[in-house]
Formats: C-alpha cells, structure tokens, sequence
C-alpha cells in the first residue's frame, strides 16, 4: 500500500492529474494487489512478474471485463512501474513482456444537425433562471465542445465577452482559450442578468437555484433531459454534445488540428476517431446517391 500512496501523491502533485483519474489509477492498483494477494499468496507489488499479470489479463476476461476497461487497467500497471524503474525500487518493468489486447474502434455517438438546430429553434425553455441557463448550457457544450468537468469549474473570470472567448482549465491543468459566437455571447449575457437575482455566494458560473455551484449530475440530467425530446441516439450525455460538436465541426471544413487544439486532445489520434463519422457520412451519401451504389 505504501508504494500506491506514493505513487497517487506523484500523480496529484507532479503530474497534476485529475482526483478523478487518480482514484481510478488508485481502484485499479488495489484490485491488482487482491489478485497477487488471493492467487499468488504476494504481498508486494514489487514482486509481480509478467506471467502474473498475463493471468490477471486472462481472468479479467473470463469475468466479462470490456477490452477497453482491461487495457486501461494494464496502462495503470505500466504507469505505476515505470514509476517504481524511476524511483530504483525495481530494475525492469514487468509489463515488458504483456501485449495488450485488440480493441474494436467505436464510432462516436454524435447527434446529427437537424436535430441539434430543434434544440435551440424549437424547444421552449421556461423564461426563469433554471431555464435560461438550461439552454445555455446546452448551447455552450454544443458551441465549445468542452467536458462535462470543465464546464462545471467553470468560474466568471473564464468568460470574455469582449473578445467572444472562454478560458478553460482541462487535463492536466492545461488551459486552452476557445472562440464563441455572437449567439453564445447574448446567452451568457441574458444569463448573467438572472444569475444576478439569486443573490450568488460562489464564484462558479454556473449555479443551483439557490446559489450553490452545480454539480456533474445535475448538468448530466439536464442534457439527458433535453436530448430526449430531439433524438433517439443510443447515449444522451454531455460527452455526446463533444463528439457532436467535433464531427459537425469536421463534416462543415474544420481542420483536424484546430479540432484537436479546441478539444484540448494531447494527441492527433484522439481527434482522429472523428473522421471515421465523416467516412459514414460519405458512405451514406454515397449509398443514396449512386445508381450502383
């Protein structure tokens, strides 16, 4: 266990990772460390080797464990000894030797641009507070792109309205400045006139109807709840409105790396998913279109 809290403490305050992050790096650990504990009778992550973590591979497939979850824990493990090879506490890492499973490339689910312009020319939203900044926060997610977790840290001083612009603290504390319309910008300013009478007590942006900052679930309900009325995609969440947000921006001329620097993606291949939606979208056209399609 020491080892895992040195490990977390390295993360929050060198890597400067997100509590969110660290507590699954954290969950992860613990689990692989019940597996050395229950079926190799070890104590010591230390001693983990690589024929040990093929196994806990093997049985975390047995038990029904995505792909995607495994490889996320075995990117975990190799954080964590690359950590320990760093710190001399081991000579080689044990993930050396472990190839990670295939993973099938899902397309993100994105809602198309009719059904987002519904959204804001047809939707009545109730003419009060919650209402006004309902829809505003709809349309900032839709206009920005930006994370459920940036959105709601969100603070006054993010917004510049002169400028059209909104500051935002994301991964990492990595801060990027993103450019807003001039429909956004008469949202943010009808907003703030309501967020004025409720007598506010924090700095967030976005508050309750009682002056508290808001929280993801809350946000999470509000999209769901809207969403719900336009279309029938399989997920309705605030992530959604990103991936819809990036594809409308690439199917409309955006290029790739200015999609991947308003996203604040570390790599272009993060981006890149959003071009296979583009290829569907051909393949569709291309389908209706062609008489010997």
């Amino acid at each position: 266990m020491p080892h895992i809290l040195s490990f977390c403490d390295y993360l929050s305050h060198q890597k400067r990772y997100s509590p969110h992050t660290i507590t699954a790096y954290k969950k992860d650990l613990e689990q692989f460390k019940q597996f050395l504990l229950t079926n190799f009778e070890l104590e010591n992550l230390k001693e983990a080797n690589s024929s040990i973590i093929r196994s806990w591979i093997v049985q975390l497939i047995e038990d029904g464990v995505s792909t995607r979850s495994i490889n996320r824990k075995i990117s975990t493990l190799k954080s964590f000894y690359k950590y320990l090879l760093k710190n001399k506490e081991i000579e080689v890492s044990p993930l050396l030797k472990v190839v990670t499973p295939k993973t099938s490339t899902r397309l993100p689910v994105f809602v198309g641009e009719n059904e987002m312009s519904k959204l804001f020319s047809e939707i009545e939203y109730e003419n009060n507070f919650e209402g006004i900044r309902n829809k505003l926060i709809l349309e900032l997610l839709y206009s920005t792109g930006i994370r459920l977790t940036e959105l709601v840290n969100l603070k006054l001083s993010s917004i510049d309205n002169s400028n059209s612009t909104i500051k935002v603290i994301g991964k990492r504390n990595k801060e990027r400045i993103i450019p807003f319309g001039k429909n956004l910008n008469e949202s943010i300013f009808n907003y703030l006139i309501e967020r004025q009478k409720i007598t506010p007590s924090e700095n967030n942006l976005f508050l309750t109807k009682v002056g508290k900052n808001i929280y993801p679930k809350l946000v999470y309900r509000i999209v769901n709840h809207y969403l719900s009325i336009i279309t029938t995609v399989s997920k309705k969440s605030p992530h959604v409105l990103r991936h819809t947000f990036a594809t409308h921006m690439l199917n409309n001329g955006a290029d790739l790396n200015s999609i991947k620097e308003i996203l604040g993606h570390a790599n272009l291949s993060a981006t890149q998913v959003y071009t296979h939606n583009t290829i569907e979208k051909l393949k569709n056209i291309h389908k209706q279109a062609h008489p010997k399609a």
